[in-house]
C-alpha cells in the first residue's frame, strides 16, 4: 500500500506562462517525504534534531511526462521499494486527474549527523517504513 497525498499547485510553483516551474517539484517532494515519516509517527524533527539522523538523497532519478498548470491538484503515490541496512528505496508517481505527470525513483540514505557516516535505520523507523514497502517483482 502506498502512502498517498495530495498538493495543489500553487502560483509561486509556477512559471510566467501558469506551467509547474520543476525546482518547485522537488520542493513538494521534501514535503511528501517528510508528510511520510510523519504517517508512521517520525517527525523530521525528531529525526534530526533530537536523534540527529540525517537523511540526504542520494539518487534521484525524475522522468517528466506531461506538464501540469497553475490550480491543478497533484496527486502523489511512494512507494517504499526496499528499505536496506540504511538505505531507503522510493518510487513516486505524480499524477493530475489520473493522468500520470512525473515520475521519480529516490534513493535515501540514513546518516550520523556527527561524522556523517551511513547509519543503520532504528528499530522503529524500519518498521514504520515497512508499513508501506512493495518490492518490485523481479521476475
Amino acid at each position: 500500500m502506498p502512502f498517498t497525498i495530495s498538493i495543489p499547485l500553487r502560483f509561486g510553483d509556477c512559471d510566467l506562462t501558469g506551467i509547474a516551474y520543476h525546482p518547485a517539484y522537488l520542493s513538494m517532494l521534501v514535503d511528501v517525504n517528510e508528510a511520510m515519516f510523519a504517517s508512521v509517527g517520525l517527525s523530521w524533527k525528531e529525526l534530526l534534531v533530537d536523534r540527529r539522523i540525517g537523511l540526504p538523497t542520494v539518487t534521484l532519478n525524475l522522468e517528466f511526462k506531461r506538464p501540469s498548470t497553475y490550480g491543478d491538484v497533484l496527486d502523489f503515490e511512494v512507494h517504499v521499494r526496499a528499505i536496506g541496512r540504511s538505505s531507503l528505496d522510493l518510487e513516486t508517481i505524480v499524477s493530475v486527474r489520473d493522468h500520470v505527470i512525473w515520475t521519480v525513483k529516490q534513493r535515501i540514505v540514513a546518516t550520523s549527523l556527527d561524522n556523517h557516516k551511513s547509519y543503520p535505520w532504528p528499530h522503529d523507523v524500519r518498521a514504520g517504513l515497512s508499513r508501506y514497502l512493495e518490492p518490485l517483482d523481479e521476475a
